[in-house]
């Protein structure tokens, strides 16, 4: 992504690393050296007040070469761990004022090094005490009372010295001298440095911060993607990473989120069914009323014929046996439990197709509905020996529906499969699914039902066989049921033949309406 979060944290991480390494090198350049000096001049004069105090009390006229009282020592010391050169020189001046004689007291080397500390240390003395001028290459950097700081430019060798130069007791005269060129070699040295170490500090830091961004924006982007799951309508996605900060109250707010669109939308879509039919019924209403009086006067001749045909033959004992009175008993109690069944489901067709059960449209599995309703049908599957096929997706199959309603579709296509199911013996319960609908069928071998029949199986009481009808029971309403449903959620519905059996199905939204 060309404005990703992972790209400009690694951006900005980039140029504050390279600002800072900038903003070392700079200091190196422009203020390291001033820094240097004046921390130059601190130590030369720290040095000097521990040669004074060294040399306090001492005559230095009387200490030897080999130095048993440890005075040489200690300046030697002082002078290696400094860094600095450090000579002790006796001067005295005759009468009119002139310097008469310099004796070259500490240390002894050669006579070179004894000549240009003469020379240099003469110099500020006839500046300090004679009012001589010094060179235009000596630059007074610190006064006091006992001692002068002056950065030297040394012609000879071209090279910068800070150089101290102060009085002893006795007449006795202290020089030192520390080299100053090299503190700009070296901040050239050190600002390569920074430049090799800051090139191998970006690249880690680019790499590490990679990383630490890859663990902020990947929750980010699944984030995101679950946002368009939920724009699609499909909640099932719940954010699970166990986070405690601003993204795991971000995915807990989603979530929230998520519950509270869902029963929204199922709400709104409850109140969107009821209108739509509430629009719709109110112009069939009367018509459905006068077919269903028709229809169940119509269905109820035979059952009550049949009753009171057998009830008057028991009353007037046409038979005496007491066999043929049972059966007389068992056909009233047959006919009257038919009877029984068929208001009940007319009663619950009634309450379809005249809106008193309203649609309530949940979000639920249908997979789970489908083999709620094969379990409970083993006993009689397995008494007509038949074989039940399920095709059904491994994950949840979540849809949108009255899950009371489609649970009684499920169980009227599996009944009218089973009173149905010839030949081989087979039922097979599908699903298959897309972006937006599912579709279920139920399958069944069997002879194919005639195409003059197709349209008219879902009206009330229609009975393709009736003598088949008959003998399991049935009377024509199951099918209406469906298609009472299915009207109820606006959804399809359909049969289709084949050349070994028929299939029943119907259709359900899965994430959109």
């Amino acid at each position: 992504m060309k404005h990703s979060i992972r790209v400009r944290l690694i951006l900005i991480v980039s140029i504050v690393l390279l600002i800072s390494i900038a903003c070392v090198c700079v200091a190196n350049i422009f203020l390291l050296p001033n820094f240097y000096l004046h921390t130059k001049i601190s130590q030369m004069d720290s040095v000097y007040e521990k040669v004074v105090g060294i040399c306090e009390g001492v005559d230095l006229g009387s200490v030897e070469a080999d130095d048993e009282s440890g005075v040489y020592d200690q300046l030697d010391g002082i002078s290696g761990n400094s860094g600095v050169s450090l000579n002790i020189l006796k001067i005295s001046a005759d009468e009119a004022g002139t310097i008469a004689n310099i004796t070259y007291v500490y240390p002894t080397g050669t006579d070179h090094l004894k000549n240009t500390s003469v020379r240099q240390l003469e110099k500020y003395v006839r500046a300090m005490y004679f009012g001589e001028a010094l060179d235009d290459n000596f630059e007074l950097l610190k006064k006091t009372e006992n001692h002068e700081v002056y950065n030297v430019y040394d012609d000879r060798i071209k090279s910068n010295y800070i150089e101290l130069t102060g009085q002893l007791p006795d007449d006795y005269w202290i020089y030192m001298r520390a080299n100053l060129t090299g503190v700009t070699e070296n901040a050239a040295v050190s600002n390569r440095f920074l430049i090799y170490v800051g090139i191998v500090v970006l690249l880690i830091s680019i790499g590490v911060t990679f990383f630490i961004a890859r663990s902020y924006t990947r929750p980010i982007l699944k984030l995101a993607g679950w946002a368009k799951e939920m724009r699609s309508l499909n909640f099932s996605t719940r954010y699970e990473v166990n986070r405690t900060d601003e993204i795991g109250v971000l995915g807990r707010s989603m979530n929230d989120l998520s519950d509270e669109l869902e029963n929204t939308i199922s709400e709104l879509k409850t109140a969107n069914n009821r209108l739509t039919l509430d629009i719709e019924r109110k112009t069939e209403q009367e018509q459905m009323r006068q077919e269903f009086l028709a229809n169940v006067s119509h269905e109820l001749k035979t059952p009550i014929a049949l009753i009171r045909g057998y009830a008057e033959g028991l009353q007037e004992n046409i038979n005496d046996d007491q066999e043929s009175r049972d059966f007389y008993c068992e056909v009233i109690i047959d006919e009257a439990d038919k009877m029984n069944q068929m208001v009940k489901k007319l009663l619950s067709l009634n309450q379809l197709e005249f809106g008193e059960n309203q649609v309530q449209i949940e979000h639920f599995d249908i997979r789970a509905v489908i083999e709620g309703a094969a379990k409970a049908s083993e006993i009689v599957l397995n008494d007509k020996n038949v074989e039940l096929r399920m095709g059904l997706p491994e994950e949840p199959v979540m849809v949108w529906a009255d899950e009371y309603m489609i649970e009684e579709v499920v169980t009227n296509y599996l009944s009218n499969a089973i009173n149905h199911v010839e030949n081989d013996g087979i039922i097979e319960i599908k699903s298959v699914t897309n972006d937006e609908k599912t579709r279920i069928s139920v399958f069944n071998t069997g002879n194919p039902i005639p195409e003059e029949d197709i349209d008219k199986i879902w009206n009330k009481f229609y009975k393709v066989d009736k003598a088949r009808t008959r003998e399991y029971g049935g009377n024509g309403i199951g099918l209406s049921i469906v298609k009472a449903v299915m009207d109820a959620h606006n959804q399809r519905f359909g049969v289709n033949n084949y050349d070994n059996g028929v299939e029943f199905w119907f259709e359900l939204d899965v994430t959109k309406q």
